[in-house]
């Protein structure tokens, strides 16, 4: 199994977690390979910092057996969008894609404005690039960080409707087919129906578009955040029933091409100030027991855990392993963490 989407901290955030630690948990529950985001403290948006974190990874690979990879962070300076694409081209798979921000969260490195974020299409397009850029998608202008009230962590979703993903994906793709982009747009943690919707249009308009979708956007909704013991803040935020199912639906019949758990720890000091991530790998294992008894072929679940990412990717073919009791697994998994957000 493959987990193309998570947050492993350490660094400056070791007392969130350890890439160690991460990938420990993950071994539990059989997953071969982890992609790491780049907001990590220092931002892996330069060389330098990109092969230390690989080489913290290599350390971890060693002693869990889980494949370490890495997304290259994108800023808006010119030369090093160049030098990101550049490290994809030498050390794939360790550099597996780009990631770009295209709304504030963790880590702060939103590119803001259609304008910007064409200047960072149009770059890669000059410089060739055809892998993977996986997007966070909310579209700054529309949020309304006045509404959430704090400690009321169901209010986020109206400071961050569903509104600003969808409207920053079609941003996104209106872009990149502008600037001729020769990728794949990923749309990361997809949280809404309009969204699936929009994209559902791109792809028959013949755009190459992949979504992701996380466990906690396929089974909770912005009521269960209202329990604050359970500490429901991220980005995108939680939404209604209706996207929950949407969501759900979509990994089901294949719509959605991914599970990524957004894996993303914090101390419960730092969600008590308002931090926007859960820890999300046992989740995965949720999800998984969630989608079997839902009647998931076994086939699909293996494309959603696995094998659709090593396609997209161009990673080599394997056939990917699915637990049997995926559901024991998570509370073992869900033992790691400081709370059970699930």
């Amino acid at each position: 199994m493959i987990d193309p989407h998570v947050h492993l901290r350490d660094w400056k955030q070791s007392d969130k977690e350890t890439i160690l630690h991460g990938m420990t948990v993950a071994a539990m529950a059989g997953f071969t390979d982890l992609f790491d985001m780049p907001n990590t403290n220092p931002p892996c948006t330069d060389r330098q910092t990109i092969l230390d974190r690989l080489a913290a990874g290599s350390e971890a690979e060693e002693r869990t057996g889980v494949s370490y990879h890495l997304y290259a962070g994108l800023t808006s300076d010119p030369e090093e969008i160049r030098t990101m694409a550049g490290l994809h081209s030498e050390l794939f798979p360790l550099v597996i894609g780009l990631k770009m921000f295209a709304g504030q969260s963790t880590g702060n490195m939103g590119i803001i404005g259609k304008d910007r974020q064409r200047a960072v299409f149009q770059i890669l397009s000059d410089a060739g690039y055809e892998g993977v850029l996986a997007v966070h998608a909310e579209k700054e202008e529309l949020m309304h960080p006045e509404r959430f009230v704090q400690g009321r962590f169901e209010t986020h979703s109206e400071a961050r409707p569903a509104e600003a993903e969808t409207e920053s994906v079609r941003d996104l793709a209106s872009i990149a087919a502008e600037t001729g982009f020769k990728g794949t747009l990923h749309i990361c943690h997809v949280s809404s129906r309009s969204t699936i919707d929009l994209v559902r249009e791109l792809r028959e308009d013949g755009m190459r578009i992949t979504m992701g979708a996380t466990p906690h956007h396929a089974l909770l909704t912005t009521e269960d955040a209202g329990d604050h013991s359970r500490y429901l803040k991220m980005n995108p935020p939680l939404r209604s029933a209706e996207d929950r199912d949407a969501v759900f639906n979509g990994l089901l019949d294949g719509t959605i091409d991914w599970v990524e758990s957004d894996h993303a720890p914090h101390t419960l000091e730092d969600k008590e100030k308002g931090a926007s991530g859960i820890p999300g790998l046992p989740g995965m294992m949720l999800l998984l027991d969630r989608l079997r008894k839902a009647g998931c072929t076994e086939d699909r679940l293996r494309a959603l855990f696995g094998e659709n990412v090593r396609r997209t990717f161009g990673l080599d073919p394997e056939r990917t392993v699915l637990p049997d009791d995926p559901y024991e697994l998570y509370l073992k998994m869900a033992e790691e963490y400081p709370f059970d957000p699930y």
